[in-house]
């Protein structure tokens, strides 16, 4: 058996009905490679959270099937530990963007045989304020279309639910004032959107900045500035590539850095992975480098 002890975690409520499919596909391949394996199932939210806290510790892996919400409490129950598992990621949600960043195959059993025949990959986590990222910070714009997401629409038309809400949100943001400290450095102005990214995707979509690595011991950031719409649009479904010279005449800036503080005139509700929280800005952003190691193919 490749690992003595081993935990997977699942939420039913994940994948627009696909659980028994996607058990159905993951559970022959990861079972025999496992002498002890606990299987436990998400019921509310916090339990993935939980579950990694409690049994982390005693795992040699931890699988989650889920979407980006569920892996996002396993990042957050697993990053504090003393004793980190190896951490493997099966795409069983709507968009499943940190799986993309990874490489990992989007149908669940070609996933589950890429990892228990893959390799270990150290990665970078964020952590704001005590939370922890994976994928993406987020305050503006992104954190708006989140709020404004429609759960039918979401389960009925994945990826583009986010864009249908991304238009609904764009005509009602007026902006904000912002400062921007990165490793020595400081930028301030008005923005509709501030990312600070560790993934490469969200909503499905490929993010056109450059350099966007989640082992590098840096965090992107992206200031989306006096963007019009249609800048916006195809930023987000890659018509077009960020440049300098985009950057220069959208109003896009792209930089890089391993510290941030982020403050904003008034406080704004933050987004952490698509999971929004109550906790607002001022924010201070660091990257903890190889924090985690995951499972990704070959």
């Amino acid at each position: 058996m490749r690992w003595k002890k081993g935990m997977l975690i699942y939420n039913e409520n994940a994948g627009n009905h696909k659980l028994a499919r996607n058990l159905e596909g993951c559970l022959p391949v990861i079972a025999p490679q496992i002498d002890e394996f606990l299987i436990m199932k998400t019921k509310e939210k916090g339990d993935a959270h939980r579950f990694c806290l409690e049994y982390g510790e005693e795992m040699d892996v931890v699988f989650v099937l889920g979407g980006d919400g569920t892996v996002h409490e396993c990042v957050n129950g697993l990053s504090p530990l003393a004793k980190r598992p190896l951490f493997g990621v099966l795409p069983g949600g709507t968009c499943n963007d940190f799986s993309r960043t990874l490489n990992i195959p989007q149908n669940v059993r070609q996933a589950a045989e890429a990892l228990v025949n893959g390799k270990v990959r150290p990665i970078d986590i964020g952590v704001a304020n005590d939370v922890y990222f994976s994928n993406f910070w987020g305050i503006g714009l992104v954190s708006e279309t989140s709020n404004n997401i429609d759960d039918q629409e979401k389960n009925r038309f994945g990826k583009i639910g986010y864009l249908l809400s991304a238009i609904r949100t764009i005509g009602d943001n007026d902006g904000f004032q912002f400062k921007v400290e990165f490793d020595g450095k400081q930028m301030e102005g008005e923005a509709l959107m501030i990312l600070v990214m560790n993934g490469s995707f969200i909503g499905t979509n490929v993010l056109p900045f450059p350099m966007l690595n989640p082992d590098d011991g840096k965090l992107g950031v992206a200031i989306l500035e006096n963007a019009n719409f249609s800048t916006f649009l195809e930023l987000i479904t890659m018509k077009r590539e960020w440049s300098e010279n985009l950057g220069s005449n959208s109003g896009v800036t792209y930089v890089q850095g391993s510290n941030l503080t982020i403050e904003t005139k008034t406080p704004l509700d933050v987004d952490m992975d698509g999971e929004n929280y109550s906790s607002q800005t001022p924010a201070g952003i660091k990257v903890l480098e190889h924090h985690l190691s995951v499972l990704t193919p070959s």
